[in-house]
């Protein structure tokens, strides 16, 4: 029901209720007042008739009929016995048999010497009637009068009232009418406005000129205010925590009280196999495997989950899960393989390191301890000085190939590029390893095709990794074999090199030669002094400048190793 409704029919209400208090009231004080009018004209009436009543009973009834035709009153004379000696309205003769009145209150009180007053319906006459009795007489003179009359005037009284009631109703309902319009339209507006604020629409506040509604809208205007702020703090700070989320490295899964997956950043979905628009089905669904499955049971259960590693389809991953306070759960993946992978290249770098300066530091060690226990003859003791000088150049060498590659992985060197020949930098390279001994029966050459003649690059950079693929190549290739230096244009680069007719390498070993201390035939490679590090100094070398190195062998054919390296 609305208000204006409410408020017509409440105060059509209290007015319908005040109306009948009224009338009823009205009724009962002009009843009251109109019967005491007509009892005191009664009793002064007794009064008369006994002041006049004939000393000869015989004309009591013919004085009594009299004195009624002319005031329209019923007169009852009634002796000390309560019989009725005389009453106006019986025809002139002799009385018929009438009840005796000793037992009427009125005439009790008159014969005890008071007036007595009494209303009841009269069974002689058949008619409400006031009864006035006064001492005198043979004992009581008794006055009666109809209230028919006095009903009368109530009831006219009673329909003029009811008639102001209803024009009183009428004006009261149009004027409730009105003001509950005047005040429910300020209302309907602020519902309006309610309603705009919960859907996120600017709202409209109403005037009214009501001091208090104009008083409640202010409060709601100002309620809006704060909760536009509060509400873009909060839309921050979600923003906020929603940014944090997706750019988290670790995968975060948060379910609710029924187990289905609500949220899920890009990192999650990457673990999980998962493009960032397919549909997601519930947490418990999300893992194959059942060290994951047992993780989520728990955390559904109630119970949180710390570090527990698991494996999800060959990546090693660290799971931590929470159940939420309201229900749900949040479940946050750490992704460690690649940590994993670190560790052991760490391990195998440490290994292969020991391993390496091992060999060296024995020779060292030995010779030189047989040169302090027996002096040696000059041949002898020359023989092994070389050797100890051999050992120690190859520690060197690999502890400088270390610190290089050491340097350009953490990015602490920066190739300064320019404009290089590629054919002499290749010349230049095999120069100086061509001095060595057992290398001058190997063919060198270099083909350039047009438009790859020069490539940016770092001159000492470029050395270094012609250096290192052409000294790989030699320690693979035998006497009568040929290497070759060829460079071609590629796309948006240059791309050079290093071929050669040597041994070659199995296919299953080619994705791997470009780690650290990864030999094919490692035997061989240490036989001839190589430190294992050569193809990934190349390899990372290439990557600064924003290159890359690739290697196709087989084997018994030879090997060719190339690298490109984009325009500047």
């Amino acid at each position: 029901m609305r208000f204006a409704t409410r408020l017509v029919g409440g105060t059509l209400l209290i007015l319908i209720l005040a109306m009948a208090v009224l009338l009823l009231a009205a009724e009962r004080s002009l009843r009251r007042d109109l019967v005491g009018d007509i009892e005191r004209s009664l009793e002064a009436e007794a009064g008369l008739i006994r002041e006049a009543l004939s000393a000869d009973s015989a004309e009591w009834g013919a004085g009594v009929r009299r004195l009624a035709e002319q005031n329209g009153r019923r007169i009852s004379i009634v002796d000390a016995t309560g019989r009725v000696r005389a009453d106006s309205d019986f025809p002139p003769g002799p009385l018929p048999a009438i009840e005796n009145h000793l037992g009427r209150p009125e005439i009790r009180a008159a014969l005890e010497g008071r007036t007595g007053v009494a209303t009841r319906r009269s069974e002689t006459v058949g008619r409400t009637l006031l009864y006035v009795a006064v001492p005198g007489g043979p004992g009581a003179i008794r006055v009666a009068a109809s209230l028919s009359q006095v009903d009368e005037i109530v009831h006219r009284a009673q329909g003029a009232v009811a008639g102001a009631a209803l024009l009183a109703l009428l004006v009261g309902a149009v004027l409730a009418l009105i003001a509950g319009r005047s005040i429910a339209r300020p209302l309907t507006g602020i519902t309006t406005a309610a309603r705009a604020i919960a859907a996120g629409s600017p709202p409209r506040f109403p005037r009214s000129g009501i001091p208090d509604i104009d008083a409640l809208v202010q409060a709601l205007r100002q309620m809006h205010r704060q909760l536009g702020d509060r509400f873009e703090e909060l839309r921050r700070e979600q923003a906020e925590s929603a940014a944090l989320v997706e750019s988290m490295v670790e995968g975060v899964i948060a379910a609710d009280e029924r187990g289905r997956t609500v949220t899920a950043n890009p990192a999650a979905r990457r673990l999980l196999g998962y493009d960032q628009l397919d549909p997601l089905p519930d947490i418990a669904e999300l893992f194959r495997a059942k060290a994951a499955r047992e993780v989520v049971n728990a955390v559904l259960a109630g119970d949180p989950v710390q570090d527990r590693e698991v494996d999800l389809d060959g990546r090693s991953v660290l799971l931590n899960a929470r159940p939420l306070p309201a229900g749900g759960a949040v479940l946050v993946m750490h992704d460690l393989t690649e940590l994993r992978r670190l560790e052991a290249i760490r391990r195998d770098f440490v290994a292969n390191v020991s391993h390496e300066l091992k060999t060296p530091l024995t020779s060292i060690s030995g010779y030189a301890e047989t040169l302090l226990s027996v002096p040696p003859e000059p041949e002898m003791a020359r023989s092994f000085l070389q050797t100890i000088l051999a050992n120690a150049r190859r520690m060197q060498r690999l502890v400088d190939d270390l610190l290089d590659l050491s340097r350009i992985e953490a990015g602490r060197w920066q190739p300064a590029r320019v404009a290089v020949d590629v054919a002499a930098a290749a010349r230049e390279a095999w120069d100086e390893l061509a001095a060595r001994p057992g290398y001058s029966k190997i063919e060198f050459g270099v083909e350039v095709e047009s438009g790859a003649e020069q490539l940016c690059a770092d001159t000492d950079a470029l050395d270094h990794i012609l250096t290192n693929l052409m000294e790989n190549s030699l320690r693979h290739t035998p006497a009568g074999g040929h290497i070759t230096c060829l460079a071609r244009r590629e796309g948006d680069g240059i791309a050079v090199a290093i071929r050669d007719d040597g041994a070659g390498i199995t296919r299953e070993h080619l994705p791997r030669i470009f780690e650290r201390f990864y030999r094919a035939d490692a035997s061989r490679s240490r036989e001839e002094g190589g430190t294992g590090l050569g193809l990934a100094i190349v390899k990372h070398l290439v990557e600064a400048h924003g290159g890359r190195v690739s290697a196709d062998s087989e084997r018994g054919k030879g090997t060719t190793v190339t690298c490109w390296f984009p325009d500047a």
